[in-house]
């Protein structure tokens, strides 16, 4: 091969995935490329409607027009570069959806305490591009992702908006901040000469300078969030799932950090003295919440305080530490928090807390986001209501509203479909038939496109 080809072809193979993957190239007339998506139903999750057939109009990757029933595609076709039509007959078109709470380069297993000492950074880098993948093809074209090692999720953001691999939009945290043998701390478990001694730039802290210096720290790794560990968890090998874990100034002072550094944080907290820790800390939202309890929900209420739930998560290590998965003292921390988080999540809503949708992805397998929706309506919210949860709301909690959880004229089109209408029947968000991001098709009649 001739030095000339060879530099063609090389530059060939480092194009992004996604360019050009569902829709032909514009042709030699130079117009725009244009898709037109014709849905028997579209949510509105800003004004809490299902209007009736729809068609979107897509011009160059961003929404054009919304025009009620079906179009004629001719005239497009006379001016576009390139046209593709997607008709959708019996299917509920709505904005892309939003998991707030994700772990992208990490999937929980039987191995996983032992594979802490086989796989390297780039094993889990690589995963992550596989789990991306699955989290998008789930419907979710935007995640917050809530903690890695080596800030391998700040990594595959970056691959992503480069196009070099599929994926949602992530906002990420990196890596979660925490205390000595608290529930971010990454040496628990281990014997004493393997444990080291983390500190801030680790994520783990054990003062209000520390706090500082870890946020910052995070601002210099290029994080988009900040997430802490003010509480214990269940997955850790420690002793308790909700002991305090932070001091209120502890949290005072990264929230202080964050909010200088244009962050925002979010605080997992299973028990009720580390969530009210928390939100008078000024944190933005709870994640988990598992013994809340109702000084807790109205605390959050005057301070505006976001609540995630993550069910799923709940129900799944449950089941698995009846199947021997974890040692003996997570099983028994699994076996405490799973029948809780639900019931705490329905006592939540009623008492009127603000709720954003999030899963803990990562803790049970990517791709099976959406079954959390079938959880929430069985802990008692509506099902227009946990359907604006992981649109509208969880576009207000990132501060994204102006960008995410609603169709509209000038934004970018992220749309995905689903069989059915999902007021009728939930489940229907297990099924995405369509997913678009920034205007291109990664999924079409259930299949996907690239």
């Amino acid at each position: 091969m001739s030095m000339p080809r060879l530099l063609l072809a090389v530059a060939a193979s480092c194009l992004p995935l996604a360019a050009g993957a569902d829709a032909p190239p514009p042709d030699a007339t130079g117009g725009p490329q244009l898709n037109l998506i014709e849905c028997a139903r579209l949510l509105d999750p800003v004004a809490g409607r299902m209007l009736g057939q729809t068609t979107l109009v897509v011009e160059d990757g961003r929404i054009k027009e919304i025009r009620p029933g079906a179009v004629d595609p001719a005239p497009y076709r006379k001016t576009a570069g390139s046209l593709s039509v997607a008709r959708l007959p019996d299917a509920t078109c709505m904005p892309g959806l939003i998991d707030s709470h994700t772990h992208l380069t990490m999937q929980f297993g039987k191995n996983s305490y032992s594979d802490k000492f086989r796989l390297n950074p780039a094993d889990h880098a690589i995963r992550g591009t596989v789990y991306a993948k699955r989290t998008l093809l789930a419907g979710f074209t935007t995640v917050r992702n809530l903690g890695d090692d080596d800030n391998a999720s700040i990594a595959l953001r970056n691959a992503i908006n480069a196009g070099l691999v599929p994926g949602p939009h992530i906002f990420s945290a990196g890596k979660p901040i925490g205390s000595t043998g608290g529930h971010a701390d990454p040496s628990n478990g281990f014997r004493w000469d393997l444990q080291g001694d983390p500190g801030p730039k680790d994520g783990i802290i054990d003062s209000p300078a520390e706090a500082w210096k870890a946020v910052r720290q995070h601002y210099k790794d290029g994080a988009d969030l900040i997430k802490i560990m003010p509480s214990g968890g269940v997955l850790d090998e420690s002793s308790s799932s909700g002991n305090p874990q932070m001091t209120l100034e502890e949290i005072q002072a990264v929230v202080a950090a964050a909010h200088d550094d244009g962050f925002t944080v979010a605080a997992h907290a299973h028990g009720a003295e580390a969530i009210r820790r928390a939100v008078l800390g000024g944190v933005d939202s709870i994640e988990h919440g598992t013994f809340m309890d109702a000084a807790d929900m109205k605390l959050m209420k005057e301070h505006g305080t976001w609540y995630v739930p993550t069910i799923i998560a709940g129900q799944y290590v449950m089941e698995k530490a009846k199947q021997g998965w974890y040692p003996p003292q997570v099983a028994r921390k699994a076996e405490e928090v799973g029948p809780l988080i639900l019931d705490t999540a329905g006592k939540a809503y009623k008492a009127g807390v603000k709720i954003a949708f999030g899963t803990d992805a990562g803790v049970y397998p990517h791709g099976d986001n959406a079954r959390e929706f079938a959880y929430m309506v069985q802990a008692g919210m509506p099902p227009m209501f946990v359907l604006q949860a992981a649109t509208t709301h969880a576009a207000e909690l990132l501060h994204q509203q102006d960008r995410f959880g609603r169709i509209a004229v000038g934004r970018g089109a992220d749309v995905i479909a689903v069989p059915g209408n999902p007021l009728d029947d939930i489940t229907a968000m297990q099924h995405v038939s369509f997913v678009m991001k920034d205007g291109v098709v990664y999924k079409q009649d259930g299949k996907p496109t690239l």
